[in-house]
């Protein structure tokens, strides 16, 4: 299984990215979503999307981030938008097999937000 990431990188205050992860080498794809972690602190959930739609976000996102998933391509998308400094982290792309159970991370990507 290969996710690959692509979108982050650096914007100011304010700016918007969109961050995409495509899966391959799995069939049976469960939920999808994207985690971050910050220097110096845990990973945390960003956002996940269920097989059949279904979003949930961190509380302090809701309103800025938007979780999407296309079934076809096997591709979970991430806008996010008025980005703040405190945004900035390597976000992880994750996807759950819907059998197994099992969890795959892809490498990171950087999002950067300078103020």
């Amino acid at each position: 299984v290969q996710l690959a990431e692509s979108g982050g990188g650096l914007v100011q205050a304010g700016g918007s990215l969109r961050l995409s992860c495509t899966a391959s080498g799995i069939f049976d794809i469960g939920t999808m979503g994207w985690y971050r972690q910050a220097p110096g602190k845990q990973r945390e959930v960003v956002a996940t999307i269920n097989k059949n739609g279904a979003a949930d976000y961190a509380d302090s996102l809701k309103g800025r981030f938007t979780i999407s998933r296309d079934g076809a391509s096997h591709t979970v998308s991430l806008q996010m938008n008025s980005l703040e400094p405190e945004d900035t982290a390597v976000y992880f792309c994750y996807v759950r097999s819907l059998l197994t159970r099992r969890e795959y991370w892809g490498q990171g990507t950087q999002v950067t937000v300078s103020s």
